[in-house]
């Protein structure tokens, strides 16, 4: 029988996941399905449980189930547990599930290696304080930028998630009110709010001269917040393609052991020219 994989997320009808693991199948000569599934809000346990007693045998986890896959897992990778959500779900030979998390190595691979944006000694602003932001925090830090500061809404949210993540203090968390004045070499945008075309309430003033923005979300179009950084004079204004990319590839080789190459795949995804001025 084919081994069965999906993504499970909410919405998921966007998703490029399976474009992309067919594409590494094909790569690697490795024979698999791979589909998108809709997750029910309040039934991610069961559905997941469902997928698996089918046949399934592991799942990628997208927006807004990336923490309760987290506390649905039987056992956690390092990068898991300190992130304190999941992306990725391994059926285990004796039926428990592992969960990882492989958004921060997708997310380092694609700026520093795909792109050459020098991490260290930067000073970032991430954007969010959800499933997505947890998953990057510590890859960010353990590259030595100058500073990270996380910026939520909500900004008890975004201190909390400082304080838990951060070590001895690396780490500030605040609200989108408390950034006037401040000033960033790359912005990393891990909210939903592109999804429905909208860019959170920042000033329009916090790009140092030549900084990047970088959109965890991706579309067929440029992302509203890719849009906010072109016109607010970003050197380069990224969406996550790359990283969709580079973290499908760490996750098929969690459930296969090969590791794809993936700048095909990354090209492919193209359907607009590379962003940058």
């Amino acid at each position: 029988m084919t081994d069965r994989y999906a993504v499970i997320g909410n919405p998921i009808e966007h998703s490029k996941s399976p474009l992309i693991h067919a594409a590494f199948a094909k790569q690697t000569g490795e024979t698999l399905e791979y589909s998108r599934l809709l997750g029910n809000p309040g039934e991610f346990a069961t559905d997941v449980r469902e997928f698996f007693s089918r046949g399934g045998r592991g799942l990628n986890v997208t927006v807004p189930f990336k923490e309760e896959a987290w506390q649905l897992a039987d056992e956690l990778s390092h990068r898991a547990k300190v992130a304190t959500a999941a992306n990725t779900l391994i059926l285990l030979s004796d039926g428990r599930i592992r969960g990882d998390n492989t958004d921060g190595v997708g997310l380092i691979r694609d700026l520093m290696t795909n792109h050459g944006f020098p991490l260290r000694s930067s000073h970032i602003l991430l954007l969010g304080a959800g499933g997505a932001s947890r998953g990057v925090i510590r890859p960010l830090l353990d590259e030595n930028p100058a500073s990270l500061v996380v910026a939520n809404r909500t900004a008890s949210k975004a201190v909390a998630l400082a304080c838990e993540l951060g070590e001895n203090g690396e780490t500030e968390g605040c609200g989108l009110d408390d950034l006037a004045d401040r000033q960033f070499d790359l912005i990393i945008n891990a909210t939903a709010a592109g999804l429905d075309g909208k860019v959170p309430a920042i000033p329009d003033t916090l790009l140092t001269t030549r900084g990047w923005t970088y959109d965890m979300m991706y579309g067929n179009e440029p992302t509203a917040f890719v849009r906010w950084g072109l016109e607010r004079g970003a050197a380069k204004s990224l969406d996550g393609r790359g990283m969709l990319v580079e973290q499908a590839a760490e996750s098929f080789f969690l459930w296969r052991g090969m590791m794809p190459d993936t700048a095909p795949m990354i090209q492919a995804l193209v359907s607009y020219p590379s962003i940058s001025v």
